[in-house]
């Protein structure tokens, strides 16, 4: 995907979020999130986390040549195993507890993604880096799946505050066109599912009822499974 495309993609969805956390009270920090056992302080602890590997990896020598896509980044290896699992917890969570202040919390946000945005913006388009699984990407391809995070999570973030989805066009363009590939986006208008309720399916955060599933068997849409 065009990293011109993909660095707007997060810049305006980092900045929705942005928007979001701003005045929350320290209840709502607090609140459970589907992605247990993170509250939502602890889940955006882990957006910060995800978003801020990318100066150090931008520090480091680049690969010769990128091995691996976005969406093979996903494939279930030992990225997704219960020991990987329980250390991306405890980072989110130690994350989160550095600042006492929700507002000073959410400041740390804003500018942990506006580092990234400023830091990717001048890379050429042919960058590679390496990712923490040793994974030789291409930095927009790596960028795509910190576009994921920050709005699958945005999703999950909204839910948990009992509001209505903030998902920018987009992000959610360039989630769905890795989730289904480009050529089945026509398909998937078909449906008529606004961008947040097809996420939170594809990604099984809510399940296809029986209708649904039908509709999606007879357009023959796959999508991709991220883990």
């Amino acid at each position: 995907m065009n990293q011109d495309r993909v660095l707007e993609a997060f810049r305006q969805e980092s900045g929705a979020l942005t928007d979001a956390i701003s005045g929350l009270s320290e209840a709502e920090w607090s609140l459970p999130t589907r992605c247990t056992p993170w509250a939502v302080r602890d889940l955006l602890g882990h957006v910060c986390v995800v978003i801020d590997w990318l100066p150090g990896m931008l520090d480091a020598p680049a690969p010769g040549a990128a091995t691996i896509s976005a969406a093979e980044y996903y494939r279930p290896d030992d990225r997704f195993s219960p020991q990987t699992n329980s250390a991306r917890i405890a980072l989110a969570q130690d994350r989160a507890a550095e600042p006492a202040d929700g507002a000073a919390f959410a400041e740390g946000f804003t500018a942990t993604w506006q580092r990234v945005d400023r830091l990717c913006r001048v890379q050429p388009t042919s960058r590679t880096v390496w990712t923490r699984h040793g994974d030789a990407m291409l930095l927009s391809e790596f960028l795509l799946t910190r576009v994921v995070e920050v709005a699958v999570h945005g999703l999950d973030l909204a839910d948990a505050l009992g509001r209505e989805p903030w998902l920018t066009s987009s992000a959610g363009d360039a989630v769905l066109e890795l989730l289904l590939g480009a050529e089945q986006m026509e398909a998937a208008d078909k449906l008529g599912w606004s961008q947040p309720h097809f996420l939170r399916k594809a990604t099984g955060r809510e399940p296809l009822d029986e209708t649904e599933a039908v509709q999606i068997e007879q357009l023959g849409i796959r999508w991709l499974a991220l883990g």
